[in-house]
Parts: C-alpha cells; sequence; structure tokens
C-alpha cells in the first residue's frame, strides 16, 4: 500500500512542503497506547515514541498525536522509530474527556466520512444519534448513519423514518452483517485514499461490519448478550485498518459516555425546535409555561417529540456547563503561566 491509499492528499502534501524537515518521513498513526505509536509509511510499519522535545512543547492533550494523525518521524533500527511533528489536521471527532477533568480528547483524526452505527434491536436510542450527529458535524467529517442488526428488527421503516425527521440531509443505511443485505450501499464511502471511523455504542455491531467489509474476520466479535440483546464490548483501542480496496476504516471503542465537547451546530442538529422557538410571543421564552409558546404547543399538538426537546435542553445545559468550565480552566491556566515566567525572572536574577 502507499501513501496515497492510506489516505496522503494535497492538503499534507501542502503542509510537507512548506515544512523545512524534508529529512522526516511522513507516517501516519495506526494506533496509540500509553504514549507508544503504531505507524505506516505505506510501505512500512514503525513503533515509535515521541520526541523529548516534542512532548515538552505539547501544550495539551490535543497537541498530541491521536489515531488517524500524520506524523514526521525518524525511523531507527528494528522498525523503530521518533515521533517530532503533528501535522495540521483537516477533522477530529472529540469529546469531554471522561471523569471532571475539562479537557480535549480526540478519537479520530483526519476522517473524511463517519458511519455511525447504531443497532436496530432493543438497544436503538434516537437521543444517542442525535448526539453522535451533533459531534460528527463539528468534526468536520460527514456523518451517515448505518442501522446495523436488520435482521432482529421487524419495525424498521418506523425507526427510519423516526431519524429522518431529525437527521434531514444525513444518509441513513440500514444493513445486516449477519445476511449480508445493504452492505453493497456503504462500499461507495470507502473508495482508495479516504478514511471512514465507525463509531457507535458497545454491541452496535462495529467490529462484525468491519469483517464484513474487510472480506475475511480480523476483529473479535462476541455474541449479544440474552435478555437485553445488547452486544458484549469488543473492541478496546482505537485502530486504523487498511482495506485491500485501497479505503482505511478506523474502529472505536464502545462509548456510550459520550460528553460533548464546543460545538456550533446545536441549530443544524434541531431546525425544528429553532424554528417554533422563532415563532414563541416573548424572545427569551424558556419553553417552560410561558403563554403563547409554540414550542410547548408543537408538543401538545404531536408536530414534536417531547424526548427530542428534552434532549434539546440537556445539551444546552451540558454546553454551558462546559463553557463555565473551560473558561475556569484558561484563567487558572494563565495563572499559573504567569506565575512560572516569574519564577523563571527571580532564578535569573539571583
Amino acid at each position: 500500500m502507499n501513501r496515497i491509499a492510506l489516505g496522503w492528499n494535497s492538503f499534507f502534501e501542502d503542509t510537507y512542503q512548506t515544512v523545512n524537515k524534508k529529512e522526516l518521513l511522513p507516517a501516519r498513526v495506526r494506533m496509540e497506547h500509553r504514549g507508544s505509536y503504531v505507524l505506516s509509511t505505506g510501505e512500512e510499519t514503525y513503533t515509535a515514541e515521541l520526541s523529548g522535545k516534542f512532548r515538552f512543547e505539547a501544550e495539551h492533550r490535543d497537541s498530541l498525536p491521536a489515531v488517524g494523525d500524520w506524523v514526521l518521524i525518524s525511523p531507527g533500527t528494528d522498525q523503530k522509530a521518533m515521533i517530532h511533528y503533528l501535522f495540521p489536521r483537516k477533522s477530529k471527532f472529540s469529546r469531554k474527556i471522561a471523569g471532571t477533568t475539562t479537557e480535549e480528547q480526540i478519537i479520530v483524526a483526519n476522517v473524511d466520512t463517519v458511519f455511525l452505527v447504531n443497532a436496530l434491536n432493543q438497544d436503538f436510542s434516537p437521543s444517542r444519534i442525535e448526539r453522535y450527529l451533533l459531534m460528527a458535524w463539528e468534526s468536520g467529517a460527514n456523518p451517515v448513519i448505518v442501522l446495523s442488526k436488520a435482521d432482529l428488527c421487524e419495525d424498521i421503516e418506523e425507526k427510519v423514518g423516526a431519524l429522518s425527521s431529525m437527521a434531514v440531509g444525513v444518509p441513513i443505511h440500514v444493513v445486516s452483517s449477519a445476511t449480508e443485505a445493504g452492505l453493497e450501499s456503504l462500499f461507495p464511502y470507502l473508495t482508495e485514499g479516504t478514511t471512514t471511523a465507525l463509531l457507535g455504542s458497545s454491541g452496535a455491531g462495529k467490529s462484525t461490519l468491519i469483517n464484513k467489509l474487510y472480506g475475511q474476520d480480523i476483529q473479535v466479535v462476541q455474541d449479544i448478550r440474552e435478555g437485553d440483546g445488547k452486544g458484549k464490548h469488543t473492541t478496546t483501542s482505537r485502530e486504523l485498518i487498511m482495506l485491500p480496496s485501497g479505503g482505511v476504516l478506523i474502529d472505536t471503542p464502545g462509548m456510550r459516555e459520550l460528553q460533548l465537547w464546543e460545538t456550533d451546530y446545536l441549530s443544524q442538529g434541531f431546525p425544528d425546535i429553532e424554528a417554533f422557538a422563532q415563532q414563541c410571543r416573548f424572545r427569551d421564552c424558556r419553553h417552560d409555561g410561558e403563554p403563547r409558546c409554540a414550542v410547548r404547543n408543537a408538543i401538545d399538538e404531536g408536530v414534536l417529540e417531547e424526548r427530542r426537546f428534552e434532549n434539546y435542553k440537556k445539551f444546552h445545559r451540558e454546553l454551558a456547563f462546559l463553557e463555565r468550565q473551560t473558561n475556569k480552566k484558561a484563567q487558572l491556566d494563565e495563572k499559573k503561566k504567569w506565575k512560572k515566567i516569574a519564577g523563571d525572572r527571580t532564578r535569573k536574577h539571583r
């Protein structure tokens, strides 16, 4: 496989031509594990670490390489390499890191298409798909909804209809890895030089789907649990997989907790609610009992789902909290920076 088949294009070539590091070799991150990386140049595979200078200058977590990133390396012996430079990203799918820390975690980078995989069995969740859609639009990649396990669903048309009204313009594909129905509809996204990431909760069928798209079993698959129909956790880390056809897939672990990172696409995700809100009597209507509230009227008349409106409010609260925490973190970071500068000056003049 050559570099172009691995996803290299004019976006990265233009940067490479302007960076005065021609003695270094471009490579793409296939896997990352506790500070070490598996990279591919398209011809060779290396295990790599960050150079001391790179590590020292990386101010935040998002300054470090993620799966899908392009970097510049100096190859060594025994297929070892050192990472010296991180290319600017053309897209990135991010979330707030799990826990109380306010920090961005990049799930995958430099992706053209995101397959948002959701099973059509008991684990079907429009609210989860709404969340994934917001984050996919923010990433800069093109979202595609893939409804898996169609062989386990008896009301497919109803579920597709529910998603069509909330994901206007987003392609929706119904597939079954068990019967291979609908899989051919995904092949046009997997052409040479393109990168597609599969995102979804545990048990959505991502690993089985990858095996089918690859043409052989390369991912471990486990049966769904009895009772609730949910799949067992299979994928444990993000991994870039090069397809025989020349396209690139990125598999990701199931994420049931997907906290929003900054997004400007709330209006795009909920255009119906935004449109109703414009018709409310009061400009600052909170849609919580005010007179002549068009949003509440739409819910009462069955035009707007209560579930969808509650999800919309939840996203607003989540983003507002994130903004407050981000501003607080920025203030603390600035304080630490000036404290360090003052300390350096004091030591210099001793």
